[in-house]
């Protein structure tokens, strides 16, 4: 009763003062009345309109204007279904001052006011680069890499604990943890970081991989602050390292603040029971789908904890548009992964891409559209001539059909969507012969496993040989390599049966009291087993890093690499061979996956191989001359320089 009486007597106090009043002296009211105002800040000289969403009981009977300062202004208000939002569009013009605003509330003669941030842009922030083929990006499990502040595992606003004896539980690691290991990064030759969702993810099991957000401005306590990611983006940069975030726009988490009271009833899409969604990205493309199967395809839940989004709602389009801008803007960042893409509506998402690109021109943009079926893979890549005119704007996609063919001609095993065939690494020779159909080569990000995937070391049956192979192609092909984290030291699963949980273990030496550290040189060298507690050769681990560091140091100023073409030669038995090359240089890529050794046709490669001199062996430096007699041990890759 005292708050209340209190709060009345801001309210009346406010109102008799006129425009002009103490924002401190209306803190109480202020946080009664409004819950959420997102985006949470602006900046001066932005090109995307700002609509702010506002949340708030009964915020809906209120008029709302801005004060402050001269050039910014509330221009519309919209109402929602539910009274408890308002969506106000906000010119900032050209001539407005960075400062603090105030959003000002008036019902029946009495205000209350919220303060805005209205922030200077940064120089050159428009024109910001991104990441290119020329980088390598690694992949991160934030809460799997390293624990670098302890006192963060368990935090009383959100509902799961650290528990780092349950697979599927958080573990603890964090921002701090990446940051404290970025030097590591940087040594094994990796130019980018792509960490899995650093969001505030508040489901009550399995939050630690968080793709169900629970707020999508507000990072994960468990992780960190906001400011902390932000020192996190600049520390990297320091590094010589570009910071990709993963956004999830198809689905939020069921625990997200909004979904106590929605504020369009069409918010998240709603069917009379649960209903999942088919997963059949065809629909998208195929004249012959049936509008049925594309409704339960792009509006069915990705899973019962995780809401499905309705990107053709406008206001909701709006907020994913500015969401992605904010962080950009805030944090600094240099690039988005898509989490889903194709389970997304398609023609909003390649709004939100071009919203995107339209404040930042460099901007890349890499969707995950996870199917072995090329033509339907190259549907997403914006600029590709779709039968039915479709551009997604989508700069880059994830090579999915390549992942498969490297890993089934490791292994021998079929990957997905590759109908049972496998056991030849020549297979990547029919995948690339494909290549035609993709709009741009370039933009097209390579991998041979990542958190979603089987480990690669469990693929290629804890073979370190055959590990070389695919660290040795991923080096040199076309396209944007990434590794998963772990990967450079032949992580295996904890426990296969277990899926998600068992293939994403924790990094040795990243949480206090580790016995062993393998962020270190010293620690790999000691290694002795594995992340599957088996017993390994020793320095196994030290000598794959070493391998993978050499290679994508290489990699970093070779624009032959970057940006050059591909010759690639039939193969009859489980070996290829292949070339990138540009005017001036070449490399060759011989890859023998048999158990016996192979001499390299060099004859075969005469349209390109005569003339080439000063070949170098790229692992150790040495002088290399070709012939039809040179051998090439089993399970091996050779990779030589030439200059042309």
């Amino acid at each position: 009763m005292k708050r209340l009486v209190y709060c009345i007597i801001v309210l009346v106090a406010a109102a008799c003062a006129g425009p002009k009043f103490d924002p401190a002296a209306t803190a109480d009211a202020t946080q009664a009345q409004v819950s959420h105002v997102e985006p949470l800040s602006w900046w001066t000289g932005m090109k995307t309109p700002l609509q702010l969403l506002i949340n708030g009981e009964n915020i809906s009977d209120y008029d709302v204007t801005i004060e402050g300062g001269k050039g910014v202004k509330v221009t519309q208000i919209h109402k929602a279904d539910s009274p408890n939002y308002v969506f106000a569009d906000v010119e900032v013009s050209a001539n407005a001052a960075p400062g603090t605003y105030y959003i000002v509330f008036t019902k029946d003669g009495q205000s209350f006011k919220y303060a805005y941030q209205i922030e200077e842009r940064a120089a050159g922030s428009a024109e910001r680069e991104s990441f290119t083929a020329a980088d390598m990006i690694y992949l991160i499990m934030p809460d799997r890499f390293a624990n670098g502040d302890p006192s963060n595992d368990s935090t009383d606003d959100t509902a799961e604990k650290a528990d780092r004896t349950r697979l599927g539980g958080r573990h603890g690691g964090d921002i701090q943890g990446v940051i404290d290991h970025l030097d590591y990064i940087a040594e094994l030759g990796a130019t980018a970081i792509w960490a899995t969702p650093f969001l505030e993810d508040n489901a009550r099991r399995g939050s630690y991989h968080g793709y169900a957000a629970s707020d999508y401005y507000k990072i994960d306590p468990r992780f960190g602050t906001n400011d902390l990611y932000k020192e996190y983006v600049q520390k990297a940069h320091e590094k010589g390292i570009k910071i990709i975030m993963d956004i999830v726009t198809n689905h939020c988490g069921s625990e997200h603040w909004w979904m106590k009271d929605l504020p369009f009833e069409d918010w998240v899409h709603q069917f009379p029971s649960y209903t999942g969604t088919n997963g059949k990205f065809s629909t998208h493309m195929d004249p012959n789908a049936s509008k049925r199967d594309l409704n339960h395809h792009e509006s069915g839940w990705f899973s019962r904890g995780m809401p499905d989004m309705n990107l053709n709602n406008p206001y909701m389009l709006k907020y994913f548009q500015q969401l992605g801008i904010w962080w950009i803007e805030f944090s600094g960042l240099d690039g988005f992964r898509v989490d889903t893409y194709p389970y997304n509506e398609k023609q909003p998402m390649a709004d939100w891409c071009a919203a995107i690109v339209n404040e930042y021109p460099n901007f890349n943009i890499v969707g995950e559209c996870w199917t072995g079926n090329i033509p339907q893979l190259a549907y997403w890549q914006g600029g590709n001539a779709n039968n039915d005119g479709f551009d997604s704007h989508l700069p880059s996609i994830m090579d999915f059909p390549l992942h498969d063919a490297i890993r089934s001609g490791l292994s021998g095993q079929a990957g997905r969507g590759q109908g049972g065939r496998g056991g030849s690494i020549s297979r990547v020779y029919d995948i690339l012969a494909n290549d035609f159909i993709y709009h741009d080569l370039s933009k097209m990000l390579i991998f041979p496993g990542n958190h979603d995937t089987d480990r690669i070391g469990d693929v290629v049956g804890k073979s370190a040989a055959k590990q070389k192979i695919a660290m040795a192609m991923m080096a040199t092909m076309r396209g944007i390599p990434q590794i998963f984290a772990g990967d450079e030291m032949m992580f295996v699963s904890k426990d296969p049966r277990s899926g998600h949980p068992g293939l994403r273990v924790d990094f040795p030496g990243g949480w206090p009291g580790d016995e062993c550290d393998w962020f270190t040189a010293e620690g790999r060298k000691e290694m002795t087993v594995n992340t599957a507690g088996e017993e390994v050769e020793k320095g196994q681990a030290a000598d794959l890093f070493d391998y993978t560091s050499r290679l994508f140091q290489w990699r970093k100023d070779k624009e032959v690499i970057h940006s050059g073409k591909t010759l690639h030669f039939i193969s009859r038995g489980n070996n290829y061979g292949y070339f990138r090359y540009n005017d001036t240089d070449a490399v060759f890529v011989f890859v023998n996956a048999s158990q016996e050794p192979v001499n390299v046709p060099w004859s075969t490669y005469a349209e390109i191989a005569e003339g080439l001199k000063d070949g170098k062996d790229v692992i150790t430096g040495e002088p290399v001359t070709i012939t039809d007699e040179t051998a090439v041990a089993p399970e091996t890759v050779l990779v030589v320089e030439f200059k042309r």
